[in-house]
C-alpha cells in the first residue's frame, strides 16, 4: 500500500517550520548560502548563514575558555544543566519531533522517539554524575596507596549525521557535561534547524540552573567548517558520525595532532535465521530493522542469512509485509514508510540494485520510486533482493531501504558470511536453539559490536554501550562505561608513610 501523498506545498512547510522553531524558542535563522531542504517534497524550508571559519575559531575559544571553570564544578552540580535539558525536552517533545520530521523525513513516531531517546541519556547522564568511579589497587610498597582518577578531557568536538539528528548529538552531549567537558557542534548541513532548536533548548537550560552558557557551541557548514573543528588541536575529542569514508579522513587528521576520536562510522548489518526459529516473530523483527527510516540507519538490516530450509517461507513473510508497509509522507498518520534524504540516496539505491541484478540477484519486491505531487521528493518501496552469493556490492552499504537475501547450510558457514564484511556495527540471530544463540555472541561468533539474539538490528537502548568494530570505527557512545571517552585517567601513588621505598624492591642509596 501507499500513502496517499498529500499536496502540502512547500510553503506550508516552511510556515509550520518557522512555528515550530518559535515554539522551541528558537530565533529565525540568519539567511545565508546554506539550504535547508525538506525530503517531504524536496522543497526550501530555509536558508541560513554557515559559519565562517573565523566564527569556528572563535567557538572553539569560547569553548576552551568555559573549560577551566566548568572543570571544577562538581560532577552532580553539572548535571544540573543536563536536568533542566531533560525537562525541556520533556515539555517540547512533540514540538522537536515534528521538526525531525519536516528536516529528516522520519515518520511521528520515529521522530518523537529520536526525542525520547534524548531525555533517556539525559537522565542516565544525570545518574551517571555520581558514579564516576575510579579505582583503588594494593601498592606493592607498605604505607603506599596506589588509585586511578578520572578528570574531565576538554572540548569535545560532535560530528552528527542527518538520520539521527538530535538523538547522537544528546549521547555524546549529556556525557560530556557530566563528565566536565565544553562541547562543540557542528551537525549535517542537511538538518541544522533542529540543532540550531537543539542549542537553544541547552541555552536556556545553563541560564535557567544559572550555569555558563559557553559551555556549549554551535557552527554550522559543510565539510569545510567539520575540517576546522577536526584539526584545531584545543579540541581534545572529535566525536564524529558518518560514513567510513569521512572516518577515514578524520581519524588520521586527528591522530596527526594526538588527539582522540570517537567514529561511529558504518554498518552493513546482518541477520542470520537458523531452522529453529520462530518465523513470525523473525519476519516482524526483520521488517523493522530493514524498512525503519527508509533503511537510512547506521543499524539499518541489510543482510539477511538464512537457512536454506526455511528460506522460502521467511522470505514468503518479508514480501508480504513489505507490500503492505505505507509508503508517503511521513506527517500522516499511518505512514510506516517516509522519503529518502534526496536524490543522490535514491540513485545510490537504483545503482545498487542494477549491480545486485548484475550479480545474478532476484528482485523479489520493491524497489520502485513511489509516485506523488512532488517530482522532487524521494519516496521507494523497501526492496527484497535474493542474491546468490556476497557480492562486492552486498558487501558495501547503501544508505537505503534494500535488503539482500543469502542462503546457507551449515552454521560455521552463516557465521563466515557474516562476518566477510568490512562494517562492524550490528548483528542479530533469530533462533531457538541456545548453542547456536550462545556460539553467536562468543568469541568466535559475530564479530560486530552489537549482537542480539532474537531481535533486530536496530532499536539499541541507551543503557548499552553503543558502537562498533573493523570499519565501523572502533568507538562507543551512550551506555555502561563510554563515559571514559570523554575523561582522561590518572594513576596516583600516595605515600603516607616516613619511609621512601622504591617499586620492584629497587634501592638506590
Amino acid at each position: 500500500m501507499t500513502s496517499a501523498l498529500t499536496a502540502d506545498t512547500t510553503a506550508d512547510l516552511r510556515l509550520r517550520t518557522a512555528a515550530l522553531l518559535h515554539a522551541l524558542g528558537a530565533k529565525s535563522p540568519e539567511s545565508g548560502a546554506l539550504s535547508v531542504r525538506t525530503p517531504i517534497t524536496g522543497g526550501e524550508l530555509a536558508t541560513l548563514r554557515p559559519s565562517t571559519p573565523a566564527e569556528v575559531d572563535a567557538a572553539v575559544e569560547r569553548a576552551a575558555t568555559a573549560f577551566h571553570a566548568w572543570r571544577t564544578v562538581p560532577a552532580p552540580q553539572r548535571a544540573a544543566v543536563v536536568r533542566r535539558l531533560a525537562q525541556l525536552l520533556t515539555e517540547h517533545q512533540a514540538e522537536l519531533g515534528e521538526l525531525v520530521t519536516l528536516e529528516a523525513g522520519k515518520i511521528g513516531a520515529e521522530a518523537r522517539g529520536e526525542v525520547q531517546e534524548m531525555i533517556d541519556i539525559c537522565e542516565f547522564a544525570i545518574g551517571l554524575s555520581r558514579q564516576l568511579y575510579g579505582l583503588t589497587m594494593p601498592s606493592e610498597r607498605p604505607g603506599h596507596r596506589l588509585m586511578e582518577t578520572w578528570h574531565p578531557l576538554g572540548v569535545v568536538g560532535v560530528i552528527s549525521a542527518f538520520n539521527f539528528p538530535v538523538a547522537v548529538w544528546a549521547w555524546n552531549t549529556a556525557l560530556a557535561l557530566v563528565c566536565g567537558d565544553t562541547v562543540v557542534w557542528k551537525p549535517s548541513e542537511a538538518t541544522p534547524l533542529t540543532a540550531l532548536a537543539c542549542h537553544t533548548l541547552l541555552q536556556r537550560a545553563a541560564a535557567d540552573v544559572g550555569a555558563d552558557p559557553q559551555v556549549h557551541q554551535l557552527i554550522q557548514g559543510g565539510g569545510e567548517i567539520g575540517e576546522r573543528l577536526v584539526d584545531d588541536p584545543r579540541v581534545a575529542l572529535v566525536s564524529a558520525t558518518g560514513s567510513v569514508r569521512m572516518g577515514q579522513l578524520v581519524a588520521p587528521r586527528v591522530a596527526a595532532r594526538f588527539g582522540r576520536a570517537l567514529l561511529e562510522l558504518g554498518g552493513n548489518n546482518g541477520a542470520v535465521v537458523t531452522p529453529s526459529a520462530d518465523l513470525d516473530l523473525a519476519a516482524r523483527g526483520i521488517v523493522f530493522a530493514a524498512a525503519g527510516t527508509a533503511g537510512q540507519r547506521c543499524t539499518t538490516l541489510r543482510r539477511l542469512i538464512v537457512h536454506a530450509d526455511v528460506a522460502g517461507p521467511l522470505l514468503d513473510r518479508v514480501a508480504a509485509a513489505y507490500r503492505q508497509l505505507r509508503v508517503g509522507n511521513p506527517l500522516e498518520e499511518g505512514v510506516l514508510v517516509g522519503p529518502l534524504i534526496n536524490e543522490r540516496s535514491y540513485a545510490g539505491m537504483r545503482d545498487a540494485l542494477e549491480r545486485a541484478q548484475a550479480d545474478g540477484g532476484e528482485l523479489l519486491c520493491g524497489g520502485e520510486r513511489v509516485a506523488g505531487p512532488h517530482p522532487d521528493a524521494y519516496y521507494v518501496r523497501p526492496a527484497l533482493v535474493r542474491m546468490p552469493a556476497q557480492t562486492a556490492v552486498v558487501r558495501e552499504e547503501t544508505f537505503a531501504p534494500i535488503l539482500y537475501a543469502l542462503t546457507y547450510r551449515d552454521f560455521d558457514a552463516a557465521i563466515e558470511l557474516h562476518n566477510a564484511v568490512p562494517q562492524g556495527l550490528s548483528s542479530a540471530i533469530f533462533t531457538r536453539n541456545q548453542r547456536e544463540a550462545e556460539r553467536f555472541l562468543g568469541p568466535d561468533g559475530s564479530d560486530c559490536g552489537i549482537a542480539n539474539v532474537n531481535i533486530g538490528t536496530s532499536g539499541a537502548e541507551i543503557g548499552g554501550a553503543f558502537g562498533g568494530e573493523k570499519q565501523t570505527g572502533g568507538g562507543r557512545e551512550s551506555g555502561t562505561d563510554s563515559w571514559k571517552s570523554y575523561m582522561r585517567r590518572a594513576t596516583n601513588t600516595v605515600n603516607y608513610s616516613t619511609e621512601l621505598p622504591l617499586a620492584q624492591g629497587i634501592r638506590f642509596e
